[in-house]
């Protein structure tokens, strides 16, 4: 009878260590779902073996500018990298359009031809995966970061690993930005 609760405490512990590895693996950015503005599926294991650059938009914003040096960083270097812009409405409701709004918007005002997202949550109780995972030491295995306000970036390495981040005011075109993807 001893023998038997001291099997089954045992097994009991093993299970719930299985799970708290399983819970706590580290994925990368390629393993998480979004959509494109226009609602179809964005596979983002098709940019292994590219920087990502995901930067929260906004088209109300001081920082809207931002739009031409983050074209002008991907017509550069799109051989390398991708630039995901992902509005959000979350800061000062900045972003308060539909996404067909958002998508003329970026095309119109700035020529932008890199991939733009579905509108999501970057903080808070409804915050999107894609940035639970990079705010989240747990799941992207370098830092936690809190997203302070709109165009805050993100650098994802060519395997999907999280690179660094930098607030609203670093511009795109920034060496501290550049010098990671060259």
């Amino acid at each position: 009878m001893i023998v038997s609760k001291a099997i089954t405490s045992f097994l009991f512990f093993l299970s719930i260590s299985s799970i708290n590895l399983q819970h706590s693996k580290i994925m990368t950015v390629h393993d998480i779902k979004i959509n494109n503005i226009d609602g179809s599926p964005i596979d983002l294991s098709c940019y292994k073996g590219k920087y990502i650059l995901f930067v929260n938009v906004a088209s109300e914003c001081g920082f809207t500018g931002q739009y031409e040096d983050l074209q002008r960083l991907y017509d550069i270097y799109k051989k390398d990298l991708m630039v995901i812009g992902v509005p959000c409405n979350q800061f000062g409701q900045q972003e308060s359009g539909s996404h067909s709004q958002i998508e003329t918007f970026c095309k119109q005002n700035y020529g932008v031809t890199f991939l733009i997202t579905e509108k999501i949550e970057v903080k808070g109780r409804h915050q999107h995966p894609l940035y639970q995972w990079l705010t989240n030491k747990e799941l992207n295995g370098v830092k936690n970061t809190k997203v302070r306000w709109n165009f805050q970036k993100y650098i994802i390495g060519r395997n999907g690993e999280f690179i660094d981040y930098f607030f609203s005011m670093t511009r795109p075109m920034s060496s501290k930005i550049t010098k990671l993807i060259q």
